[in-house]
């Protein structure tokens, strides 16, 4: 019997993205645990791990074990998910608490010690990338270079 590959997926949704609600990061913390419940996350990846995702559930009031039981046990789609953030918020999420969350989010840099190595990592030569969002996009786009290209047999690192 053949046992079917399962390719491991890179989370590429930014940490700025929003769905309709307009909380970023929120599109991407349902990714992750959708594909971390699917096997399917990235290695090095946490599906819900301490940084954006835990702003995230805190800033919108949310339980951090309902929130991974919910998309584990009924596997929602996004829309799903984001109407049950609503629901967990008595039905209406003041706009006011959702602009205090995002502006969390874009304004959180990293340490300037994981600021610099990051930098380095991606081959920034800028040292005022410093913030977060960005730096953790960066950080996705080269390991799907590195996926891409170690799959193809190029294995070339940049």
């Amino acid at each position: 019997m053949e046992t079917a590959s399962r390719t491991k997926v890179v989370p590429l949704i930014s940490s700025d993205t929003a769905g309709p609600l307009g909380a970023i990061h929120l599109p991407r913390l349902w990714a992750k645990l959708t594909l971390g419940n699917a096997g399917l996350l990235a290695d090095g990846y946490d599906m819900c791990g301490s940084g954006f995702d835990q702003m995230t559930i805190d800033g919108l009031g949310l339980d951090r074990q309902k929130v991974v039981d919910y998309v584990k046990n009924r596997k929602p789609t996004y829309m799903q998910f984001e109407e049950w953030v609503v629901e967990q918020n008595g039905g209406n999420i003041p706009k006011e608490k959702i602009e205090k969350h995002n502006a969390a989010i874009r304004g959180y840099n990293h340490s300037d010690e994981l600021g610099a190595n990051m930098r380095r990592a991606s081959g920034i030569k800028r040292d005022d990338v410093k913030d977060a969002v960005r730096l953790n996009s960066l950080e996705d786009l080269d390991e799907l270079h590195r996926q891409a290209t170690t799959a193809s047999g190029n294995g070339v690192r940049p």
